[in-house]
């Protein structure tokens, strides 16, 4: 448990609520003793300009955005969310929100938002005996997520590598991690959500979507779990259950992450690996997952992350973790470290491999270099889903760019992160996020320190993206290789044809066929359209 979640379980563990049933927090103060620091109790904070907060505020984990809000709200609390909507809604204020600050294009930070609604003092994670289910607050991190559902009840959830991503943005757009090949991907365990809404004559209100067959809101959770953020309203709270779930046991409605895995670190240096050796790594690594990519698998409980760097980092690197509590983890581990070795002809530079408790690898992974904790970075990203083995042209793409010598970033790399498995039960129109037959997720992103390095390495990744997808408009397309983009990745190229030449809309890039129903949600529950951005679902007829 971090420290900062140790003191909030001091202050909060075994705290009941009456709200239709017992809720148990852990890890956040109570309700009762939810008012912010310094403010008379229910009043709101409020940053403005001049305030010394407030370039805190304005600006996220992208230092390339910042923001000009007239003010930044910090409600801890769903009724004070309503209160900072109505309040916008009636002074005609724009208005977005913010919950880890992790969005890596404008939606949030940008000259528009007049209200930056930023939920981080709601951040409670516990237990609902009423619904059966796990809650989650939209400010809290996955770190602490993850810590709180383990040392509570030895859950957890299959979400991302990053400690303090928030889970109001990443819950929104899917979930992608390590777990998610043996248990599918965070929105998959999604049961009901809180949100405030404005509905078509102004008036603000919170309502709960379920996904019961006889909800009435069920269509809003089915859009707010997968349908990206900042669309429909403002999620004040989630919970989680996994689908088939039964019984009353808290401890057996969500995944139960392995008492122990194998966790493995390898780095190869780029000066053995040849452009031949580079194709046979492609050729083979992506035979290999889409081999691996079913349930019947022996390597289904192996997650991991390739990254394939720029030669100037002088490495290529791969993080990996397996079951250790099933015969042959670390057998099955070597196995594929050599498999991949062999495939590019080199031999690694540096391997670690221990036997972790879960939640001690856990820690290690999400916290673990610069890029995932250097607040001050300005960063560039772009993704893709991958169906097939990847084409040789595609190969040759990645190889040139990676290998050019007239560019020097150690932070620019493509992640192969690997997919398949469970994320693939569900169908495409199940949840808003489409891709459930893809073996393999791509991310290509770049970090660098100052704005004169802007130009050179938006310019690089723009470029490798660009001829990586060449024969289709410069984007990943749905069609038998690819199958378009995350959009917890989002990416504003994807709008602008002059990067996005293929004909085929960001909408179904992300979304695929769902878009459709989506409109629809919007309709219905955002008719005013005040919850948008420059990606943010489209009412019907615009």
């Amino acid at each position: 448990m971090s420290m900062l979640n140790r003191r909030r379980f001091m202050a909060g563990a075994g705290a009941a609520v009456a709200t239709s049933g017992t809720v148990t927090a852990l890890g956040t103060l109570s309700p009762a003793a939810h008012a912010a620091p310094g403010t008379a109790s229910g009043a709101i904070p409020t940053v403005r300009p001049g305030d010394p907060r407030y370039a805190d505020m304005v600006s996220g984990m992208n230092a390339r955005l910042v923001g000009t809000p007239e003010a930044v709200r910090l409600p801890a609390t769903t009724q004070q969310v309503v209160q900072v909507v109505r309040e916008a809604i009636e002074a005609g204020k724009r208005i977005v929100v913010r919950s880890g600050g992790h969005c890596f294009e404008d939606f949030v930070f940008n000259k528009e938002a007049q209200i930056i609604a930023d939920l981080r003092l709601m951040n409670r994670v516990g237990y609902d005996e009423r619904r059966r289910a796990f809650f989650v607050e939209p400010g809290a991190t996955l770190l602490d997520i993850y810590e709180t559902l383990h040392n509570g009840w030895g859950v957890t959830i299959p979400g991302g590598g990053c400690h303090s991503v928030g889970a109001g943005g990443h819950f929104a757009g899917g979930g992608y991690g390590v777990l998610s090949r043996a248990h599918g991907i965070v929105i998959d365990h999604v049961y009901a959500a809180e949100v405030v809404t404005v509905d078509r004559k102004g008036r603000v209100r919170a309502v709960v979507a379920t996904r019961e067959p006889n909800d009435p809101h069920r269509d809003l959770l089915w859009a707010l779990a997968g349908g990206g953020g900042g669309n429909f309203g403002i999620v004040t709270k989630y919970w989680l259950r996994s689908r088939g779930a039964k019984g009353n046991d808290p401890s057996r409605l969500l995944p139960r992450p392995p008492s122990r895995v194998v966790y493995t670190q390898v780095t190869w240096p780029w000066e053995q690996i040849t452009e031949a050796g580079f194709t046979n790594l492609l050729r083979k690594y992506g035979q290999w997952s889409k081999d691996n990519a079913s349930l019947d698998s022996e390597y289904l409980d192996l997650g991991h992350w390739l990254f394939l760097n720029h030669v100037s980092a002088g490495t290529l690197f791969l993080v990996a973790q397996i079951d250790a509590d099933k015969p042959g983890a670390q057998q099955r581990m070597d196995a594929f470290v050599d498999f991949l070795s062999d495939a590019m002809g080199a031999r690694p530079n540096w391997h670690d491999s221990q036997n972790l408790p879960f939640m001690k690898a856990t820690t290690y992974s999400t916290t673990g270099g610069e890029t995932l904790n250097n607040p001050n970075l300005r960063t560039f990203h772009k993704s893709a889903f991958v169906k097939d083995v990847f084409p040789q042209r595609q190969i040759d793409a990645l190889y040139k760019h990676l290998t050019r010598k007239d560019y020097n970033n150690t932070y620019s790399y493509i992640v192969l992160a690997s997919a398949g498995g469970r994320i693939n039960e569900l169908g495409p129109h199940d949840t808003p996020a489409p891709h459930r037959d893809s073996h393999l997720v791509m991310f290509y992103e770049s970090y660098w320190h100052r704005a004169d390095q802007d130009e050179a390495n938006i310019a690089w990744l723009r470029d490798i993206y660009r001829d990586v997808y060449a024969d289709t408009g410069g984007v990943p397309v749905p069609n038998d290789v690819t199958d378009g983009c995350y959009i917890n990745y989002p990416d504003n190229d994807l709008s602008d044809p002059e990067f996005n030449k293929s004909g085929i809309p960001w909408h179904q890039l992300y979304y695929k066929d769902n878009y459709a129903r989506l409109r629809k949600v919007k309709a219905a529950w955002d008719p005013r359209n005040v919850f948008r951005h420059r990606q943010s679902i489209e009412l019907p007829g615009r």
